[in-house]
């Protein structure tokens, strides 16, 4: 087919999680390759991209904003809305007709095609398809998409998985994204290697249910083994290969399933030197009724049995989580077992989310639903508690050496600073004599900012992490 594309401009606006931005670089690759040309998302578009995301209330609406702005900027554009608020709430007739394009989840590789396809029947004076949205029930096969050509070429994610078969009572991203679907080994290494022959040195794992990598066919309750029918684990496999691509010097995890820490998972992952010690355990709630409600299919106990894991095989890791506040049912002594659990897990960084109620999830339908007011209290109150947390942490690696990967330069009164994060994704920020974006220089933490960022000041230039 002819392109229809080339010398269209598109500007691009991405909501919710790092898969949602990695399959934004992927988009834009491909459009990129149509000759498609980029323009910042508040200029005037002759297409504006959406990538939504329908995690929380706040993020449905936001989508929907986004879509009204787009079509504000330039009234003739066309305007596509992809992704999870799109798969959830943008079928046939039941959209605002806001946008022109609705592309599902897993079908967002096929955006160029889409495009061109809409461009091809304009120019045809025919109608043009608007939804290209699958059934949840077909939303089963791993979807490839590359995104190489990432803006920041010294650190990069790499999505190797997809949905999630949890189901979580709070939780609507199962419907939104599917069930659980892995990347082939093959694909996510070809990825690496070009990543880092381009000068990437760090790869951020992620998926929407990372912990199940490679477990496809597994049932839930065979997929917390962690292994596959012959006793292999297939994440770790996958780590193995990626820390031995020359060029890469540090390997991160995304947010895992504290069910994964195992005693020989932790000694596996620890065998590998260029594994972050940052691990991002997503915990929601440290009261045990709680978890419960919540269907998460741990306890606290067995969290904490996880930390100890960790801190067992890695120096001082900085473990990060999730918390949600004022789920149904969630009294105060409830709350404040929860603050109390984090305090004694000491994170390093916590993410704290009013609880949002989505319809067709199990805690839409729960007794007990909380005020507005009751969980916005409650997450003032946790956010307290993790800022002191975040402090204590990071205040330990003052006076210590780290070595940073500078990711951007600054100028601030006529001074050079560089600005990254160490192994344990400490933001770090110090003076320098040149540009050093995409060296690894070892510096010794002198302060911290109100805002948490680690000031320091540099020891030397190295390409070994520490």
């Amino acid at each position: 087919m002819e392109n229809h594309l080339y010398g269209k401009t598109i500007a691009y606006l991405t909501l919710g999680c790092k898969v949602n931005g990695y399959e934004t670089e992927a988009i834009r690759d491909t459009l990129k390759g149509c000759g498609v040309i980029e323009v910042p998302f508040r200029d005037k578009a002759d297409i504006y991209l959406v990538n939504t995301c329908t995690v929380t209330n706040i993020a449905d609406r936001k989508s929907r904003q986004m879509l009204h702005r787009a079509r504000k900027l330039n009234p003739d554009a066309v305007i596509v809305a992809e992704g999870c608020y799109v798969q959830e709430f943008c079928k046939e007739g039941e959209d605002d007709g806001t946008a022109d394009l609705y592309v599902g989840n897993r079908r967002k590789g096929e955006t160029a095609a889409i495009l061109n396809e809409w461009f091809a029947a304009k120019a045809e004076g025919t109608e043009p398809k608007h939804y290209y949205i699958n059934d949840d029930a077909k939303l089963t096969v791993y979807e490839e998409m590359k995104a190489v050509t990432q803006e920041t070429t010294n650190r990069a994610f790499m999505k190797i998985q997809d949905g999630c078969n949890q189901f979580c009572s709070y939780c609507i991203i199962p419907f939104a994204r599917g069930r659980i679907a892995s990347r082939k080994e093959s694909d996510v290494l070809a990825e690496a290697k070009l990543l880092a022959d381009s000068g990437c040195k760090e790869v951020v794992i992620s998926g929407i249910h990372l912990s199940s990598y490679g477990l496809d066919k597994r049932s839930v309750r065979e997929q917390s083994s962690l292994k596959t029918d012959d006793g292999s684990m297939p994440l770790i496999s996958l780590l193995e290969k990626l820390a031995k691509i020359p060029g890469i010097e540090r390997v991160r995890l995304g947010s895992l399933e504290p069910r994964i820490i195992t005693k020989e998972f932790v000694e596996a992952l620890g065998s590998i030197k260029e594994i972050c010690p940052h691990f991002h355990l997503s915990l929601q709630s440290g009261c045990a009724k709680t978890l419960q409600r919540m269907n998460r299919h741990y306890t606290p106990g067995e969290f904490e049995e996880a930390v100890r894991l960790l801190r067992e095989s890695f120096e001082n890791p900085a473990l990060t989580t999730d918390i949600i506040v004022g789920f149904p049912g969630e009294t105060e002594e409830d709350f404040l077992d929860s603050v109390a659990f984090a305090e004694r897990i000491g994170f390093a960084q916590i993410h704290v989310f009013p609880y949002s109620r989505r319809k067709g999830t199990a805690a839409d339908k729960m007794d007990g639903q909380l005020t507005e007011a009751v969980k916005h209290e409650r997450e003032v109150r946790f956010l307290e508690t993790e800022r002191k947390l975040r402090t204590a942490y990071y205040g330990r690696l003052l006076g210590k050496t780290a070595s940073v990967m500078v990711e951007e330069m600054t100028e601030e009164g006529g001074i050079l600073y560089a600005n990254g994060h160490c192994p344990r994704y400490g933001t770090y920020r110090f003076p320098a004599d040149t540009d050093l974006t995409g060296r690894i220089v070892d510096v010794i933490g002198e302060n911290i900012t109100t805002d948490g960022i680690i000031q320091a000041k540099m020891v030397a230039i190295s390409h070994k992490i520490e």
